[in-house]
């Protein structure tokens, strides 16, 4: 396929983080980089541990595959490759494609001369699970806290972490953290469902303009924040919902070891009340 036009903007030498020109090069449409070749290794690699680890397990069926964390007695030490050092492995493995990902679009962006919105935004999900493979098994004493690799296996850690603090909705950063999933879908559906409205009018009708958009808001709410306010927004909802995912589960275990339901005693007890 030729080179699309706009291309050519882009196709620019520098911006490199780390090696120069030697990694300047694109592979087709796609731009390579010192990090391009890291993001590949570690991907692969990880890939093929994931592989040989199914290969030593019981089943070779996809959704009972299963690579554990060590257990809780290894502590934060190495463990036996297949009493989970593989798994030790392929987190490093994880980390190292993710943050040479994100450094990857850092150069892109700096080649663009744009702003570092897209790895910022990536950075964010990657600290929600670096929070769940480091952060919270550190600060617990143990590797044998993390998640485990595996499909059904991963959400029987899931539910397991929240029956250990009863009802884990109750968790307060939890609560944060769902009504800015959902407030982040709502946000973006309306935009989007305003989008299509405006550029598919009905026959006969004009293709309406973004000061139609500002006052159908304005009329149905009272404020619009504009056609570039609403993906301001929109990035702002979704990192914070990352983010207080991120807290929600790494105080359950080092700052609060019982039920959740018990952490709102504080709110029965207010002078208020008696």
């Amino acid at each position: 396929m030729a080179m699309l036009s706009f291309e050519r903007k882009y196709r620019v030498r520098g911006g490199t983080l780390v090696g120069g020109d030697l990694f300047d090069f694109w592979v087709g449409p796609f731009y390579v980089g010192f990090f391009g070749i890291t993001s590949v290794f570690f991907a692969v690699l990880g890939t093929v541990l994931i592989l040989w680890g199914a290969s030593q397990g019981p089943t070779w069926n996809l959704w009972q595959i299963n690579i554990a964390p060590p257990d809780l007695s290894v502590g934060l030490g190495l463990a036996p490759l297949l009493k989970g050092g593989l798994w030790q492995l392929i987190t490093i493995c994880a980390l190292g494609a993710f943050g040479s990902w994100a450094l990857r679009e850092v150069e892109i962006c700096r080649k663009l001369g744009m702003g570092y919105h897209v790895p910022i935004a990536f950075s964010m999900a990657i600290f929600g699970y670096f929070t769940l493979v480091v952060i919270r098994p550190v600060l617990m004493g143990a590797w044998g806290h993390g998640f485990p690799y595996g499909i059904l296996s991963h959400l029987d850690w899931v539910s397991n972490v929240g029956y250990q603090y009863l009802h884990f909705h109750y968790n307060p950063a939890h609560m944060i953290a769902i009504t800015l999933f959902f407030t982040t879908c709502l946000a973006l559906a309306m935009h989007g469902g305003l989008i299509l409205s405006a550029a598919n009018p009905k026959k006969g009708q004009t293709v309406k303009t973004p000061e139609h958009e500002d006052t159908f808001f304005r009329d149905l709410i009272g404020y619009s924040v504009g056609t570039l306010g609403i993906h301001r927004l929109g990035l702002y909802l979704a990192l914070s919902a990352v983010f207080f995912s991120a807290v929600c589960i790494v105080i359950s275990g080092p700052f609060w070891t019982r039920g959740w339901p018990e952490w709102w005693g504080w709110w029965l007890n207010l002078p208020i009340w008696s």
